[in-house]
């Protein structure tokens, strides 16, 4: 199974049988489906990816492990930032924005401090990794 969306779509599955909780790496971690607008296709993408809270706020990173490119959701958050999350087994609309510094760092290293494996995402590779908030829309 190394294709990402095959992958993708079992830890999607896994997610939506067990109202928000997954095994393998993401065991006891918190995880969100993200569901973004194809930046260049127009067509609805759904994306399992790891988060914190900062107050109110979704805060997710666009690590994609360290690759030398962003993973393509990020392009979708930029492009369509009005956004869908699933956390747990609720829904709820968001807008999202890529954090600047230094709230970008802080929130990084909020990351790491639940998952240390993000510090070695941004050992492997030289771009600066884009930290996302997700804000709910109040509707």
């Amino acid at each position: 199974m190394n294709n990402p969306n095959d992958r993708n779509r079992k830890i999607i599955e896994e997610f939506r049988a067990n109202a928000g909780k997954v095994g393998g790496p993401f065991a006891g971690k918190s995880l969100l489906l993200l569901h973004t607008i194809g930046a260049k296709s127009g067509e609805p993408r759904i994306n399992p990816v790891a988060y914190v809270t900062d107050g109110d706020r979704l805060v997710i990173i666009a690590s994609k492990g360290g690759a030398p490119t962003h993973p393509d959701w990020y392009y979708n958050v930029v492009a369509n930032p009005q956004v869908m999350v699933e956390v747990g087994t609720e829904q709820l609309q968001a807008r999202a924005a890529v954090s600047v510094e230094p709230e970008r760092t802080r929130l990084y290293n909020k990351m790491v401090e639940m998952m240390p494996g993000f510090a070695e995402y941004q050992r492997r590779t030289t771009r600066i990794i884009p930290v996302i908030t997700l804000t709910p829309i109040k509707i």
